[in-house]
């Protein structure tokens, strides 16, 4: 018999879901359900109350609760220790349109999106929205209190993709624009200049923010397998090829990689977590990314 919570973590079965709020609460509630069969089930998700102990910390603080159920021990936080800075960054350019004929690179990185502000704020997180394309097309400013969930998950449903991509000038202005560290997290193809985008990710770490990016692409744009004679077409620009696939599949494959396998080197060079995902991938496993990051914090 197949396990019930996985299939809302399956991005095509989410996304016939009406309502970004019904799809992010479905896919989290999924996530935790599954965590107990998971090698990561030693994670918490309340995090907001507890931290893992360290050496110094006060033992009457230990909550034996916590450490019969982990097995590890966990001590409780006052809520000014806890509440961490989170800006999500949308990319919303035109290239975000495409989909192969699954799930739609826009719709899987909004739901993700929406599915990290449940999670984050239900542990009491101030989350932000920057939504993209050529320039910054929404900022919403971090907040913490629950009301504000409505208003991210109605500005993330609201976004549809358009226009060019600069993602290195959005980088550079809210690397500029944010004073107190933060966790930034960015969902986009980064179908961009690789120099920009490194310059622009490394602004980030030299301000000492935190930084995720989900690197999130159809999966047809990492394996080409396009059958027959097709007519590709830039979203962004309208320039059309007419070719066979076959004749340029190594080619492409090759940049591609080389591209990706680029940008990943830079990031862990700058202490960046780099994930590359497609949009086959159930959201679990960007979810435990960010558990994981989010757990080194604290």
């Amino acid at each position: 018999m197949p396990i019930e919570y996985r299939k809302y973590l399956d991005p095509e079965i989410v996304g016939k879901l009406k309502g970004m709020e019904l799809r992010a609460r479905m896919v989290v509630e999924g996530f935790i359900a599954g965590m107990h069969k998971s090698p990561y089930h030693g994670f918490s998700v309340e995090f907001a109350e507890h931290r893992q102990y360290m050496p110094g910390d006060n033992i009457r603080d230990i909550d034996w609760k916590v450490y019969a159920k982990s097995d590890r021990y966990y001590i409780k936080q006052y809520e000014e220790e806890t509440n961490l800075k989170a800006y999500l960054l949308l990319d919303c350019s035109a290239s975000m349109r495409y989909s192969s004929g699954g799930a739609v690179k826009h719709d899987y990185a909004a739901t993700l999106a929406a599915a990290l502000s449940y999670m984050m704020l239900k542990q009491r997180d101030a989350v932000g929205l920057v939504a993209f394309d050529e320039k910054i097309r929404r900022y919403v400013p971090p907040r913490s209190k629950s009301g504000h969930l409505h208003v991210l998950l109605q500005e993330i449903a609201n976004q549809k993709p358009s226009e060019k991509t600069d993602i290195a000038a959005t980088l550079h202005e809210m690397a500029e624009r944010i004073n107190r560290r933060g966790l930034i997290i960015i969902f986009s193809d980064l179908l961009d200049d690789a120099d920009k985008i490194i310059s622009g990710l490394k602004h980030f770490r030299y301000k000492n923010h935190e930084i995720i990016v989900f690197h999130i692409l159809d999966p047809r744009e990492r394996d080409f397998a396009f059958p027959r004679e097709a007519i590709f077409k830039d979203i962004e620009t309208g320039e059309e090829l007419t070719t066979l696939p076959w004749q340029i599949k190594k080619h492409y494959t090759r940049l591609t990689q080389e591209f990706s396998d680029r940008i990943a080197s830079e990031c862990r060079q700058s202490r960046i977590d780099y994930h590359l995902i497609d949009t086959s991938v159930p959201f679990d496993t960007a979810l435990y990314a960010f558990l994981a990051k989010r757990e080194r914090l604290y």
